[in-house]
């Protein structure tokens, strides 16, 4: 829960310094300018995407809360199903592997992935690749060109989330200008009032600007920034799948393939190539069909 603690010492620091200047909690609570500010850049977060997108925005703040995927145990599972399926391609030969990635979530061939929670994403990218490359219709060179394409149009997909919050951070300040002008505006029209009075509307204002602010680069900004960390962390995962699938369609014998795997995984949670070597000595095993 970093992420959320992170936003919490955001608020505790800027509200907590206020209150030790002598400030009052009650300046800050000015519902007409969140409203402005808030209601104005929902606005235009509608008028700038469409609805799938705001939903697929919304749906992806949560991971900011979740515990990371991509750890160096996963590429283990990885790399180790990998060395399994190139070994039985290199054994059974392209139609076996055919009829095994036609379903392979009932297929024995999988089924030690499938039982450690492996990503269904990762097994459909897998057996469209080797479908591909089992047909013999594709030149290893054009399969590599075909996989570069598809992570390209993926990463795209991915980072419509981050581009969306981006903008929308870059927004929340001029929105707080506005709902500060505007402030500035009713304090100069009560400038007949009592001093007191004229103070109070022109604080109430600057409140805006603070609140735009605030929510820009304390909550929105953050939290773009480490969706955009999760979404670099899936692409180096499938980038890793790409390495080795491209290497075994090129003729490279499985634990060469699974080495290329393993060399474009980020160093943070690369597995060392004793750790692997031990995976894939364990998920070498005859497969035999699931009951």
């Amino acid at each position: 829960m970093l992420p959320l603690a992170g936003i919490l010492l955001v608020f505790g620091a800027v509200i907590g310094g206020f209150l030790m200047a002598g400030g009052s909690p009650a300046l800050l609570a000015q519902p007409a300018e969140l409203v402005i500010i808030a209601g104005s850049a929902l606005g235009a977060m509608m008028a700038a995407n469409p609805a799938t997108g705001l939903v697929k925005t919304a749906g992806a703040i949560g991971r900011i809360f979740r515990k990371p995927v991509y750890t160096t145990d996963r590429y283990l599972a990885t790399l180790a199903m990998l060395y399994t399926v190139f070994q039985f391609a290199r054994r059974k030969g392209p139609s076996a592997l055919e009829d095994a990635v036609d379903n392979p979530t009932r297929n024995a061939l999988f089924a030690g992935y499938v039982r450690t929670g492996g990503n269904p994403e990762t097994l459909e990218f897998l057996c469209d690749t080797l479908r591909m490359a089992a047909l013999g219709s594709v030149s290893p060179y054009t399969l590599d060109a075909m996989l570069e394409s598809e992570l390209e149009v993926r990463h795209k997909d991915e980072s419509g989330p981050v581009e969306t919050l981006a903008n929308l951070a870059d927004s929340l300040p001029g929105f707080g200008i506005v709902a500060a002008v505007l402030g500035v505006i009713l304090a100069m029209g009560a400038m007949r009032d009592a001093p007191l009075k004229v103070g109070m509307k022109i604080s109430s204002a600057l409140i805006g600007t603070f609140t735009g602010i605030l929510l820009a680069y304390g909550i929105v900004s953050p939290i773009a920034a480490r969706l955009e960390k999760i979404e670099h962390a899936e692409a180096a995962f499938f980038g890793s799948l790409r390495a080795g699938l491209a290497s075994f369609a090129k003729g490279m014998p499985p634990a060469v393939a699974v080495e290329c795997a393993r060399r474009a995984i980020p160093p943070d949670v690369r597995p060392d190539f004793d750790a692997t070597e031990r995976a894939c000595k364990r998920a070498e095993r005859p497969v035999v069909p699931i009951a």
